[in-house]
């Protein structure tokens, strides 16, 4: 008998194929029957070999041995899925094997995972691709019916491939470089990089901003609504403005216009749309919204989550009418159709602006699934994508606009109303995302004036002052991240900016575990900063390398790699080649080791020394001293919580830090104190003081 080797991502995602495929028969790190064998990877189970693969001198790190630049890429399988990998090339090697499913996730990273592994294990065997939106049973079924050959991916993953292997060479050059001339581990990215630039230029230009005071006058007037000035620079003016008005009591109508405006239903959730939405309206990480909408798609209740599409093709038109008019009938919600004689879907349909999926919508299986049983996060998540999915096929949203326009002391005053004329796409949004938007909306509505004076019951002077740009949130973050430089893009790119969907979230991540950046503040929607290490570190790059033009013209052309109209080649040797440049030209910049220096934020309580933030934690900078308190730890870890700086802080200067709702290991929430003292050799130790001697 032979058998058909199909290859997943994870072992839940394997589970759910074997179901359909009807493959009951576990094994050890596979299960097997009706003519298939189904396993799967663990993430990336190939990596790419360090830089002491190529040569021992790349041990040591020297600017003299720089740049690295593979002729030859070496990989090695990570230790710790050595096992899984020995599973997979058993399987792929078997005899009795004798076609292989490339079954992994359908986008870039996916295809990339079996190619490594597929190579690594030396197989040649012919393999097709499995390619999927949606875990539902009836796509999986037509999807294993439907196997696409293996040719039609080898673009995408040569484009995957450049975009590692550059992100390797960036990252391993730069970092060493960097790290030599200032003397400290830097860690510097192709990405990670031009994102953190661009936070310290925005608060650099919140620094710089000096507000500027402006004056209004405003008119309560007998018609019952409010009037108002230019703003005015001058004080002395304003206050001219105000006696005056007040002398004369009464303003001359000049013009009342009235204009019916329109705000069409806001496009399907791409990946990041999605994400900013979960930030803004939830305060949810971008990360944490990525493995929330994960989770959903492999539980059948979404689609496909990293896409970069807010549309659908024509042929999934009526497929998104029908779950439409379910997901209504669902919610107990009326239906909004603007004309029967254009289908309500129309707005969402782009087949040129769907590229490897359609944009993120629940299944049909939601809709017979238990939702009160997901995790909180899971089920906010998904209302945002319901909500979204029925204002995508809503009506415009209208109103009534009014521009009242008057006179007095020879100065114009204005006031604006607006009345609703139909809620359109807002109804749907006030009646799903209630608790959630948890807001009123309160307009002013122009009385309609007739008469071509009108009396003044008040006259006052406003002060106000000019506000700088704000900080960044994830939500900001992520929607700068996507518009990086599209002035300078051309013309009709869909994949603008920098990073991808699928990798965005993952970059803001790894900028905060790197104490590049941090989260601040006590609202739901915390800001991020550049922490000072953040700061220094653009301060000391060059322009290429924070530039975010070059980072989004790289991810340009890994687009045009992926559809076959560039070279890899080509784009490879443009690495290679402002590498080599890098290299070759820079030099320390003067003075800036003093801003390199590691950020002091306390006192060791074991030596008395100093205590330096360093990448994993913070050390004393004693070297024999073994006092640390690492950022990964495992304390907080087992309490739910992670060991920040704030946290650090008041441990360092305190000895003792409160915590609210820690989590035990039974799932119930207290409050407690975390006290810090030290063993005998110096190393940290916690424990814990609880609330009401309990």
């Amino acid at each position: 008998m032979s058998y058909r080797l199909v290859v997943s991502e994870k072992p839940s995602v394997a589970m759910a194929y074997a179901k359909v495929l009807g493959v009951t028969n576990r094994k050890d790190g596979y299960l097997e029957g009706n003519g298939y064998l189904v396993s799967w990877c663990v993430g990336h189970l190939v990596e790419l070999a360090p830089p002491s693969a190529y040569g021992e001198q790349y041990v040591k790190w020297s600017i003299a041995d720089l740049p690295i630049l593979p002729q030859k890429w070496q990989y090695l399988v990570s230790a710790s899925t050595k096992k899984q990998f020995g599973v997979l090339k058993d399987l792929m090697n078997r005899t009795d094997v004798d076609s292989i499913v490339c079954a992994t996730d359908a986008g870039r990273e996916g295809e990339l995972i079996f190619r490594l592994v597929y190579q690594q294990a030396g197989c040649k065997k012919s393999f097709s691709r499995l390619w999927l939106s949606s875990m539902e049973d009836s796509a999986i079924r037509e999807g294993f019916a439907n196997l696409k050959p293996s040719t039609e991916y080898d673009a995408l993953y040569q484009a995957a491939l450049c975009r590692e292997r550059a992100d390797w060479m960036v990252g391993i050059n730069a970092s060493r470089l960097f790290s030599c001339l200032y003397g400290q581990p830097l860690a510097v990215g192709r990405v990670m990089t031009p994102v953190l630039a661009m936070t310290v230029v925005r608060e650099a230009a919140i620094a710089a901003f000096v507000p500027q005071k402006f004056y209004t006058v405003e008119l309560e007037l007998t018609s019952g609504c409010t009037a108002s000035s230019r703003r005015i620079s001058e004080k002395d003016t304003a206050e001219n403005l105000l006696a005056e008005c007040r002398k004369e009591m009464i303003s001359t109508i000049q013009k009342v216009t009235r204009k019916e405006k329109s705000e069409n239903p806001p496009l399907l959730y791409d990946l990041t749309t999605l994400q900013r939405d979960a930030n803004r309206l939830l305060g949810y990480s971008a990360q944490q919204t990525l493995n929330y909408v994960q989770s959903l798609y492999e539980k059948k209740l979404t689609t496909y989550p990293r896409t970069d599409s807010c549309y659908i093709t024509d042929d999934d038109e009526e497929m998104l009418a029908g779950l439409a008019d379910e997901l209504e009938e669902f919610l107990g919600i009326a239906a909004d159709t603007a004309d029967s004689a254009v289908p309500r879907t129309r707005c969402t349909v782009n087949r040129d602006k769907v590229t490897d999926h359609h944009a993120i919508l629940p299944t049909r299986s939601m809709l017979q699934a238990d939702l009160d049983a997901l995790p909180t996060g899971e089920r906010n998540v998904l209302k945002l994508i319901i909500a979204r999915t029925l204002m995508a096929v809503s009506k415009p949203y209208r109103y009534l606009e009014t521009m009242l326009t008057t006179e007095c002391a020879g100065e114009e005053f204005t006031a604006k109303g607006k009345e609703i004329l139909d809620e359109g796409w807002k109804a749907v949004e006030r009646k799903v995302l209630a608790d959630i938007l948890n807001r009123k909306q309160e307009f002013t509505t122009l009385p309609t004036m007739e008469e071509s004076e009108c009396a003044i019951l008040n006259a006052e002077m406003k002060e106000g002052k000019t506000t700088p740009p704000k900080h960044f949130t994830e939500d900001t973050l992520l929607h700068s991240m996507e518009m990086a430089s599209t002035d300078s893009m051309p013309e009709g790119v869909e994949r603008q900016g920098i990073g991808t969907p699928a990798t965005r979230a993952a970059t803001i991540e790894k900028l905060v575990q790197k104490g590049f950046l941090e989260r601040k503040g006590e609202k739901k929607t915390k800001i991020l900063l550049p922490t000072d290490k953040g700061k220094a570190l653009i301060t000391v790059m060059p322009e290429e390398i924070q530039s975010l033009e070059m980072t989004a013209d790289w991810e340009t052309k890994l687009l045009r790699i992926e559809r076959g109209e560039m070279e890899p080649e080509e784009f490879m040797t443009e690495i290679k080649d402002m590498i080599s440049s890098l290299v070759n030209t820079t030099e320390a910049m003067k003075g800036a080791n003093v801003l390199m220096k590691n950020k002091i934020v306390g006192v060791c309580p074991n030596c008395g020394a100093n205590v330096v933030e360093r990448e994993k934690g913070w050390f004393c900078d004693n070297k024999p001293c073994r006092f640390v308190l690492w950022k990964d730890n495992a304390f907080f870890k087992r309490l739910g919580k992670r060991l920040d700086s704030h946290v650090a802080d008041k441990l360092l200067r305190d000895g003792r830090v409160r915590l609210k709702d820690c989590k035990s290991a039974k799932g119930k929430t207290y409050n407690a104190t975390v006290l810090l003292s030290t063993e005998a050799d110096g190393r940290s130790k916690f424990s814990l003081e609880f609330e009401g001697g309990r």
